[in-house]
């Protein structure tokens, strides 16, 4: 079967252009882009050998450069898009090879932008680079690539729901497994089966599948944990489609609800509602966490507050789902804008959310959801379907 690249050409050059275009307006000769979700949005490259060194060499004009391990020639010639492959061996200088390339480039001096926020840029590349070109200047362009995929593109978007149904069929496993006496591992197990046999991909991080005691560890998963009566069973995964990523999570309850859980479950539910009603082209993305807080300060948990009711979610690679290193949220004091075709994981958390109230009588319970969302010149679409209701396993 021939290989068929996940977007068309015009596409690519359209994502290009704009970069280049942010460039010109800052006054860049060249970019170094290290963070694989931008690598993969620029160039194509959809593979797990971003543990390594890789870096994308855009200049104002001209094909970019992609300098990467040569071992993953094969590869290469099968992704890239409007790129060269520059390889080089496992014991060779990195940041000597890459000044190599940025000279045969014509961008050894002048202004550079690199990622300097990317998990993927070491030091030792940047301090090399500047030791060897001595009149390239490094100017910081975190999150200039992230900003320009923020909005997703007809073709993302059916990925994304792609992702969404893999992601519905993984909770759906998760809830049919659990039950009194079952062992963690064997809801894990059925999770990913469903994963792979609803044509789901390896996705950045997760599922997380913790119970009891662990519920508000947030970024733990399974151990070797029967479980038990009475316990609350935290769930939250991804699908993952040609990288991009729909999340959904759920609180499930074994054997049995705890007391007060019913009526957080309706709280968590209104306030999940409030934020997604507020969900519109225009809007602040304070002002959706405003919508959710109001709704849980009148259920009488004024006390009680969150970092954030979502962020957006899209392409991603290990070691996240949230497309790197920076976690753009929903958050009481975000400056985002919401436009059409931005998707966020909208979560309503509560959890914990009765402890330290002033009242002796404050409302028990914990209850927790989250679903993928799209934002539509309508508003707000659910992209994970799952119920929202309370459920005992």
């Amino acid at each position: 079967m021939a290989f068929e690249p996940f977007f068309a050409r015009e596409e690519y050059d359209k994502r290009l252009a704009r970069l280049r275009q942010a460039m010109q307006a800052r006054g860049l000769e060249a970019c170094l882009i290290s963070q694989p979700e931008n690598i993969f949005y620029l160039s194509g490259l959809d593979h797990f050998g971003y543990f390594a060194y890789h870096a994308l060499v855009v200049t104002r004009e001209g094909p970019m450069a992609l300098i990467a391990r040569s071992m993953e020639q094969v590869t290469m010639d099968l992704f890239l898009v409007n790129t060269v492959f520059y390889g080089f061996g496992d014991g060779d200088d990195r940041a000597a090879v890459s000044a190599s390339v940025l000279r045969e480039m014509g961008a050894g001096c002048g202004a550079m932008g690199v990622e300097k926020a990317s998990l993927c840029l070491s030091p030792m590349i940047t301090e090399g680079l500047a030791a060897a070109l001595p009149a390239l200047k490094q100017r910081d362009i975190s999150g200039l690539v992230d900003r320009l995929r923020q909005t997703r593109s007809p073709q993302e978007i059916a990925y994304l729901r792609r992702a969404a149904a893999v992601a519905d069929a993984m909770m759906q496993a998760a809830i049919d497994a659990a039950a009194p006496g079952v062992n963690e591992r064997e809801i894990a197990a059925e999770v990913q089966r469903a994963m792979v046999l609803a044509g789901g991909e390896l996705p950045g991080f997760g599922p997380f599948i913790r119970s009891g005691e662990r519920l508000g560890q947030e970024h733990r998963t399974w151990e070797d944990h029967v479980l038990q009566q009475g316990e609350p069973l935290f769930v939250e995964l991804a699908g993952c489609a040609r990288r991009y990523h729909a999340a959904v999570g759920r609180l499930l309850f074994v054997g049995h609800a705890l007391s007060g859980c019913a009526e957080m479950a309706d709280v968590c539910l209104q306030a999940f509602e409030a934020a997604a009603s507020a969900i519109m082209p225009g809007v602040g993305a304070r002002d959706v966490y405003a919508a959710w807080q109001a709704c849980v300060d009148s259920a009488g948990l004024a006390h009680y507050r969150r970092h954030h009711c979502g962020y957006l979610i899209g392409l991603g690679f290990p070691p996240s789902w949230v497309g790197g290193s920076m976690v753009v949220g929903l958050r009481h004091d975000s400056d985002l804008q919401l436009e059409a075709g931005m998707t966020f994981h909208l979560m309503s958390w509560l959890v914990g959310a009765g402890s330290g109230a002033a009242s002796g009588d404050a409302m028990q319970g914990d209850y927790f959801v989250s679903d993928t969302v799209l934002v539509t010149e309508e508003g707000c679409e659910r992209l994970t379907t799952v119920s929202q209701a309370l459920r005992v396993v």
